[in-house]
């Protein structure tokens, strides 16, 4: 069946499902379990109602159970047992972890994503901040932002051939079709350098990759609630006195204190599963190893399921607590 033929038949098909869903458990509710006429017909219509949010929310719980608690379940299960041959499995306990903590490969990838971690939403967060004030005092800022927003329509992996092009390096003597060693030879007249191998160097050049496409999503957002501020607040500043710096540090980056800090835990969420963008890049040599990247190195090449979900599970008990943070801070946002 062609590709196209095969999506509009699974559009067709869900939408008749989720309508014969809704017409058939409303009719049972309201004709079989809990029927509107008879003796007890002001309950039955209370129950119905209390009964009938319910029918809503069951295909979405049980996706989410099946897609997201599911998983989790397991993979804590495949942390705590060993694989043997025949797929069976064998209970070994915190074995995994003990293994894993062992590894120098961990430590490494551990590591690195910690420097991820404080470099990569700091910097963003930033460029995205001064981007949207800037972009809003220009004549052509809508322009400006859309340059600036393009790299989030790149995929990770795309963007990793982008800078790889980018970073490329011809031997010398060659004409060098990668932008900074053209410039690095053309200036300094010295050989090309394989800057991802440069270590630990080759890690910011990495990270440089995820700034560049986090940077249109922070300044979008920061655009927004730089927007929101009362002009009566700025007037009322200017009126006394205030530069410009004063204006954006004291009056503005103040009231937008909350969206930065969604901006920020938003970012780490995404550092945090950092994948793509080493593995088209250096695929974890020259000590760019993150956690990602050790999980799939451990799942998929080694075969070792146990430590590989116990990384999975680190990963995940690392998000965790930032996704809460994320949670709270948009409520009080909401608020």
């Amino acid at each position: 069946m062609h590709p196209s033929v095969q999506g509009i038949v699974t559009i067709v098909v869900g939408i008749t499902t989720c309508v014969t869903y809704f017409y058939v458990s409303n009719w049972v509710l309201d004709h079989v379990l809990f029927p509107a006429k008879g003796p007890k017909t002001g309950r039955n219509i209370n129950r119905a109602n209390m009964v009938r949010p319910w029918l809503f929310l069951a295909p979405a719980l049980a996706a989410l159970g099946l897609y997201l608690a599911y998983p989790i379940v397991e993979t804590l299960y495949l942390s705590l047992t060993e694989r043997l041959p025949g797929n069976e499995y064998r209970w070994a306990g915190l074995d995994n972890y003990r293994q894993m903590l062992d590894d120098p490969k961990f430590s490494e990838a551990l590591v690195n994503n910690l420097l991820w971690l404080l470099v990569v939403p700091a910097f963003s967060t930033a460029f995205g901040l001064l981007a949207a004030q800037l972009t809003d005092r220009i004549g052509w800022g809508n322009i400006a932002k859309s340059i600036i927003f393009m790299p989030m329509a790149i995929s990770f992996v795309g963007a990793s051939v982008i800078w790889k092009l980018v970073y490329d390096a011809k031997p010398a003597g060659e004409a060098q079709i990668g932008v900074l060693n053209a410039l690095y030879v053309g200036i300094t007249h010295n050989d090309p350098q394989t800057w991802l191998t440069i270590m630990p160097w080759n890690s910011f050049l990495l990270m440089v990759v995820l700034i560049w496409i986090q940077t249109g999503f922070a300044m979008v957002i920061l655009s927004a609630a730089l927007r929101g501020i009362p002009e009566e607040t700025i007037e009322a500043a200017v009126v006394d006195g205030a530069n410009p710096f004063q204006i954006f540090f004291k009056i503005k980056v103040p009231q937008i204190i909350p969206t930065i800090l969604v901006v920020w835990t938003t970012i780490t969420v995404t550092v945090l599963k950092v994948f793509d963008i080493v593995f088209a890049m250096t695929n974890g040599q020259w000590e760019t190893q993150v956690l990602a990247n050790y999980m799939f190195d451990k799942l998929f090449r080694a075969n070792d399921w146990g430590v590989g979900s116990a990384a999975a599970m680190v990963i995940m008990l690392l998000v965790t607590p930032i996704l809460f943070l994320n949670i709270r801070n948009a409520r009080r946002e909401i608020d």
